[in-house]
């Protein structure tokens, strides 16, 4: 796990820039107010299907990302399977973090 995307989210949540479960991030969503979408890897095929499509159709970047529990404790909650980050520069750093973790898995 990249450590630095799970303290981005803490500071995300600091900041009051992240909502998280799932209404939460439907409504953030649906508001036009979310700039990424993160899913957790175990969340259940249902929910990565209902948000995919629902990110698709509003044009919202969205990833897979971590564990629930793993989500959960960067920002200091329960269980959490899907979180919305609600700026947009938290969102640009988050995606680039994701994007250097990824390309450093395939390597």
């Amino acid at each position: 796990m990249n450590n630095k995307l799970l303290s981005m989210l803490g500071l995300c949540t600091k900041a009051g820039k992240l909502k998280s479960g799932e209404f939460q991030t439907e409504a953030s969503v649906k508001s036009g107010e979310a700039f990424l979408v993160i899913v957790a890897k175990d969340a259940s095929d249902n929910t990565k299907k209902k948000f995919n499509d629902m990110c698709t159709f509003y044009e919202t970047p969205i990833i897979e990302y971590g564990l629930k529990d793993e989500l959960a404790r960067a920002i200091g909650k329960e269980i959490r399977a899907m979180l919305a980050v609600c700026d947009e520069g938290f969102a640009n750093s988050i995606l680039k973090l994701y994007n250097v973790s990824k390309d450093n898995l395939e390597d």
